[in-house]
This record gives C-alpha cells, structure tokens and sequence, in this order.
C-alpha cells in the first residue's frame, strides 16, 4: 500500500512540474517570438527547392517508385509541418551544460534534467503551434496548394506525439555523448545530417537501394519522420513491407522504448564520468 500511496504522489508531483516548467517555457520564447518567426521562411524555402527539382524529375515520367508528383509534393509538405512540430534543441543544450559545468546543479535537483528537458520541449512547442505551424500549414494548404488533411487524423495524431517523443529521446541521446568527448559540434552534425537521411528528412527511404531500405527498416530512425508522414498520408511500405497504420504506429511505440532503454544505459555509463569541470 505504501508503493501505490508513494506513486499516486509522485504523479500529481511530476505533472505540476512538467505544467511549471512548459509555461515558464512558453512565456519566455514568447518574448522572443518575431525569432522564431523567421524561422517561417525555412519551410517554404526548402519545399520551393523540393518543387523545382521534382518537377524537372517527373517531366518525363508521371509517376516514380509508385508516387505520383502531388505524392511526392505532399510528402515533403508533411515532412517540413512535422519538422515544426517536432523540432529539438536538447542534444545541444545538454552537451552546453556539460561542457560548463552547470549540468552540475540539475544533479541537486528531486527532478531528472531529461524529465525537465522534455517539459521544456512541450512548452517551446506550444508556443511555436501558433508561432510556426499554423502559418505554414496555411501556407502550404493555401499558396501551394497541398493538401494536409491526414487520411485518419486518430492515428496520425497518435503517430505524430510518438515522433515528438522520439526526437526528444534521439537528440538527448547524443547530447549525451558530452560526458565523453566534451565539445561534440562535429560529432553533432555528422549524426543529425545521418539522423534526417535515415529518417526520410532528404528523401523518401522508398528512392535507397532494396538492401538499404531492408537496413533502415530496422533502425529506428524512419520513425522519427518517414512513419508518422506516411500514418499521415493513409499507406506505408518499406524494403518491399507494407504493414496496416495500428502495426506500424505499434512499431513506433517499441521504437520509443528501445530509444528510452538506450537513453538509461548511456545516462548510466555518462554519469560516472561527469566531474563538473567548469562549473
């Protein structure tokens, strides 16, 4: 009775600070919003880029590895609204804390950084639904003409919070890499140019080599954006797989456990070496 006593608690507890946390979050970034409102222009920039270039592709052909150019556009629409909403910083702001040293004051604290990180992240993304999203999806729905309207919004909802999830866990993952090589800007670029072409950021996975899609099936990167575009689009296939929307938001789920696994290993090796230099 005391565990069930300790944990019903401990919830009320965590979601006070998580709600704490995400609304200091939110009304801090909202000072600086015109900031991340330039960041409105990326988007657009970026599909614009992606028109010309498949455009000239599919002169010659009406359609490309079974996507027919309003496919391919719409891919890349998705890719860009979900690269808004799922955005993350914490692989930097963890390797910045470690590098100074004041990761040292998050280890007196009852709450966990990752916990407090992920309650950041709410927040800043709160803000950036009205700041970033609702413009470009605007934008994207009206100007280009692509419509993103989710074939089951149900599970395309669902797949997208796991993605934010997944991102999240990925990107502290490499923040944690700090405890070992300190300044980490090189290593930290390398991965994530990895991370959006493994996860379908440049290119849809379907363009790779047969043996190539079969390795990436695997890895859980194509969760973090290849899945929930195309949850998000009604139909998904890979390495010549083609699984139903509840399997492969299931998958996304065990992706998220795997990640979270990986997440505690290397907290528990990264801990042990951490000696607040700087701090």
């Amino acid at each position: 009775m005391s565990t069930q006593s300790g944990i019903k608690k401990q919830v009320p507890y965590l979601f006070s600070v998580l709600k704490a946390t995400a609304f200091s979050t939110y009304k801090e970034w909202a000072a600086y919003r015109s900031q991340m409102a330039v960041t409105i222009f990326v988007g657009p920039v970026f599909f614009l880029t992606q028109m010309f270039i498949w455009r000239a592709v599919y002169a010659t052909r009406t359609t490309l590895n079974g996507l027919t150019l309003e496919q391919m556009l719409t891919y890349y629409g998705i890719i860009s609204v979900i690269g808004y909403l799922t955005y993350d910083s914490a692989d930097w702001d963890l390797q910045w804390l470690i590098r100074t040293g004041s990761f040292l004051t998050f280890m007196l604290r009852p709450v966990s950084h990752c916990y407090y990180a992920f309650a950041q992240k709410i927040g800043h993304r709160l803000l950036a639904l009205w700041v970033e999203l609702l413009p470009i999806y605007l934008i994207f729905f009206f100007v280009f003409k692509i419509p993103l309207v989710p074939a089951e919004p149900g599970w395309a909802l669902l797949s997208l919070t796991f993605s934010f999830v997944l991102v999240f866990l990925t990107n502290y993952c490499i923040g944690l890499s700090a405890f070992w090589l300190t300044k980490t800007e090189g290593i930290r670029r390398a991965l994530l140019v990895l991370l959006d072409l493994c996860a379908g950021m440049l290119i849809p996975l379907t363009f790779f080599p047969t043996g190539m899609q079969k390795v990436l099936f695997y890895l859980p990167f194509q969760f973090i954006s290849y899945v929930p575009t195309r949850v998000f689009i009604g139909h998904y296939e890979l390495a010549g797989i083609t699984l139903s929307i509840p399997q492969v938001v299931g998958l996304q789920l065990v992706a998220i456990l795997v990640m979270f696994a990986l997440y505690r290993l290397l907290w528990h090796l990264g801990i042990k070496r951490f000696t607040g230099v700087g701090a």
